[in-house]
């Protein structure tokens, strides 16, 4: 199969579905974009690895970055892809192939751009952070990642969803005294000291912030707990894992500290840890690309490789067809309009 960027949008996003692309097995679409690419002589193509990153070089006075992941998560017997009226299903179609297929035929189109662009095909996204291709370039090539905005083509319905939202999570662990059920008066239950903790997080009130114009609501919740090796036996010890989204006005020192107040008195250990990306919707590239696209922004909720290029100082949004509520659903689907409004969108803004 080789995809073909200049014709029908539709049959391109359908060709570049059907490539099986599940984490780790992304080396065939890989191999298809990186071909289909060189064939157009205003890109330098560059691969490493399953990463395909082409660019232009006209010494245009901005650059701008749009990127998008090749990989998916597992098949639910939902390839090969198919369509139903204005939606076309199979895996990958919401998350994020309709946003690669948007990108490699702009890629192909653009040969003269009014900035210019790099644009990033990556591997690994939807596994482990320290897989994803993005934390090794960045590592070693940040050069690669450069630019003065981004354009992340992750779903969003077509709508311009501004930075992201922080994650961190934590444990904290209760202890007690072990003892037989039967003689609960000679140890300590430790699950029933959880209790306190969860009372904590019930009355916990999130923050809702504004960051440059987008209303970012915070929130803290408890997503898992673990305690007790017997049925017949108090336990000794309770575990409660909490995962704190936070709004991307906090940096690191606050986020941890906010924690560490709520359970004052408790050992936190921090377990996972990324930060929130400030959109930049206050910089004039920003603006105008919010005027071709039309509409308002909204704030992202959920943490995105936006981060990356924010932590690089690289403004960035999110944009892209489908709705993110059927990423990684079984009946994953994108609308057909929604991959034209996004193109056409592009277009007016890098013509």
């Amino acid at each position: 199969m080789s995809l073909d960027l200049t014709g029908d949008l539709v049959t391109l996003f359908r060709a570049v579905v059907d490539i099986e692309s599940v984490s780790g097995g992304e080396t065939r679409l890989a191999d298809e974009v990186d071909t289909a690419l060189r064939a157009f002589p205003h890109l330098r193509v560059i691969r490493d690895g399953d990463t395909v990153i082409a660019s232009t070089h006209l010494g245009r006075a901005e650059r701008v970055v749009i990127a998008g992941h090749l990989d998916t998560v597992p098949l639910a017997a939902n390839l090969p892809s198919r369509q139903e009226g204005d939606l076309i299903y199979g895996r990958g179609t919401a998350d994020m192939k309709g946003g690669v297929a948007v990108a490699l035929a702009c890629a192909a189109e653009l040969g003269e751009p009014n900035r210019d662009v790099t644009w990033i095909f990556y591997d690994h996204e939807e596994v482990a952070a320290e897989e994803n291709s993005l934390t090794r370039v960045s590592r070693e090539h940040p050069e690669w990642l450069a630019g003065d905005f981004a354009v992340l083509m992750e779903p969003t319905g077509a709508k311009v969803e501004g930075g992201c939202q922080g994650t961190l999570r934590f444990t904290v662990t209760t202890t007690g005294v072990a003892a037989h059920s039967a003689r609960a008066w000679l140890g300590h239950n430790a699950i029933h000291d959880a209790g306190e903790l969860l009372t904590r997080l019930a009355g916990y009130e999130p923050r809702t912030v504004e960051v440059e114009g987008l209303t970012y609501r915070e929130g803290m919740n408890a997503v898992a707990i673990s305690g007790g090796i017997a049925g017949n036996v108090i336990p000794d010890a309770c575990t409660l894992t909490v995962n704190f989204r936070f709004a991307p006005d906090r940096d690191e020192a606050e986020a941890l500290a906010h924690c560490r107040e709520l359970f004052e008195g408790h050992e936190l250990t921090f377990i996972d840890f990324a930060l929130g990306a400030r959109p930049g919707l206050d910089r004039p590239i920003a603006q105008e690309f919010l005027t071709a696209v039309g509409g308002r922004a909204r704030a992202k909720y959920g943490w995105t490789d936006v981060a990356r290029f924010s932590a690089l100082g690289v403004p960035a949004v999110n944009f892209g067809p489908a709705d993110p509520g059927k990423a990684h659903a079984d009946d994953e689907c994108c609308p057909v309009a929604d991959l034209h409004t996004c193109r056409d969108a592009l277009l007016r803004w890098l013509r």
